[in-house]
């Protein structure tokens, strides 16, 4: 079996030379299989690795898991050619295997604290298969120093190597807001770090030849894991800044959208769109956070852009109440259809998700509610908890308020003057994913309220 500690470029310069390397890619759903299927593209041999036996059975009949059209016909593409298998032992992959990718990561609770149990296991199942010669690439976002510490320590007891020695050990930092589709992992800008030169080269040599995104070295894994996170973290806080101004302007009358537009005019601006924040783009916020309160010093605004993104679920609800009292209505007893409950628009992915959130919160003031998500079956939607109709035109009927909470594109395509016909007399949007032109709501005969849309006092879109 070839080292892949001692790879060189001219050793994996052409597709033909990468298949008599293997790539074990351990999943943590779109992120880790995007990366699979990229590997896979470039012509390495891979195991994608998910403990999940649902998931991979899924994956197994090439189902669209995650909306993602293009990863589903790379998928079908290279298990048909065997260039791509599924696995859901650990120790099994690893074991034929010079090249591990680690996507996993950590876990966040309601607290935000990470929960690292999970990387721990896997570590320590990869350590007991893993052999001298392969290189283990992080690619998870994790607090400074979980590599060189957790990772690296688990790995070394669990298989009686030496990271650096017998196996290279790099970090590879991407954002967990990019990377999840393929044409996103293939484009994205890495930072590398490495327990050492010799690591560093070979992560390096690995990821060129799947990607054509910059790759940047830096001096060690920890600078890597924070360079990841500055990035995640310059999302979340453009995005509470974003938030901020846009309940401005909705108080001073002031249409956000057209303000920012104008704004960024000027490319020295990069201001982000308000909206309701998945908690999968405050991860880092939360990992630095962890390791700002181990090292017994404070990220305040860092603190301050959690709270007001996590105040977005609860703005919402204002506006929904606003909308409704717009059309003569309490909110308490009204109906709400809810659409979309995706952590990000167009796709299946849910984890992060604030939509329970506001559903819970819309009920605990009277609302009745209902979800709809064209991307999801009926049977997932009342899995998950929601209260559901079996079609589009069953859902609207009789309803008072329309949320679009997850902008899809498919949802700037409805058909509102069917859907208006199908409401309640004076019905309401709230456009918090930003899909509906509040002109065309007007002219359908909607009392349109949305996230940075400032109403002007006394005028009304009834």
């Amino acid at each position: 079996m070839p080292k892949a500690t001692m790879l060189e470029r001219r050793d994996i310069d052409t597709p033909y030379k990468r298949g008599r390397y293997t790539a074990c890619v351990l999943g943590c759903g779109r992120t880790g299989l995007a990366h699979a299927c990229l590997f896979a593209e470039a012509g390495f041999r891979v195991i994608y690795v998910d403990i999940d036996h649902n998931l991979v059975n899924q994956i197994e009949k090439v189902k669209t898991v995650f909306a993602e059209p293009k990863l589903s016909t790379l998928l079908g593409k290279h298990m048909k050619n065997d260039r791509l298998t599924l696995e859901c032992d650990i120790r099994k992959a690893a074991s034929s295997s010079q090249i591990l990718l680690f996507c996993i990561p950590a876990i966040v609770d309601e607290k935000g604290k990470p929960d690292y149990s999970y990387m721990t296991k896997v570590c320590r199942e990869a350590g007991l298969a893993i052999h001298p010669g392969c290189i283990v690439i992080c690619a998870s976002a994790t607090r400074p120093g979980v590599t060189e510490s957790l990772v690296k320590e688990t790995l070394e007891k669990s298989s009686g190597l030496k990271a650096g020695k017998d196996f290279g050990l790099a970090h590879s930092a991407t954002s967990a807001t990019s990377a999840r589709a393929p044409k996103d992992a293939y484009e994205h800008r890495r930072w590398i770090g490495a327990i050492n030169g010799r690591s560093l080269m070979c992560a390096r040599v690995v990821l060129e030849a799947v990607t054509k995104g910059k790759i940047v070295e830096v001096s060690d894994m920890k600078t890597a894991e924070t360079a990841g996170l500055l990035e995640m973290i310059y999302g979340s806080v453009n995005i509470a800044l974003a938030n901020e101004l846009a309940s401005f302007c909705e108080e001073a009358g002031i249409d956000f959208i057209e303000a920012q537009n104008a704004a960024s005019a000027n490319p020295h601006s990069h201001l982000s769109p308000p909206q309701l924040v998945g908690d999968y783009t405050m991860t880092g916020l939360h990992l630095l956070n962890d390791e700002a309160e181990a090292l017994n010093t404070k990220l305040r605004m860092l603190t301050l852009a959690r709270r007001i993104n996590d105040g977005m679920v609860g703005h919402t609800v204002h506006l929904v109440n606003d909308a409704l009292r717009a059309s003569g209505k309490n909110l308490r007893r009204s109906k709400i259809l809810v659409f979309g409950i995706s952590s990000h628009p167009n796709s299946r992915e849910t984890e992060g998700s604030l939509v329970k959130k506001l559903v819970d919160a819309l009920k605990r003031k009277g609302g009745h509610v209902w979800v709809y998500d064209s991307l999801f079956s009926h049977k997932e939607l009342v899995e998950m908890g929601y209260q559901t109709e079996m079609t589009l035109t069953k859902a609207v009927e009789k309803a008072d308020c329309l949320v679009i909470a997850v902008g899809h594109d498919r949802f700037s395509r409805l058909n509102f003057r069917k859907i208006k016909f199908l409401m309640k007399k004076s019905a309401a949007i709230v456009d918090m994913g930003r899909v509906i032109d509040p002109d065309k709501a007007e002219r359908e005969g909607f009392v349109y309220r949305g996230v940075g849309r400032g109403i002007l006092a006394g005028s009304s879109l009834s």
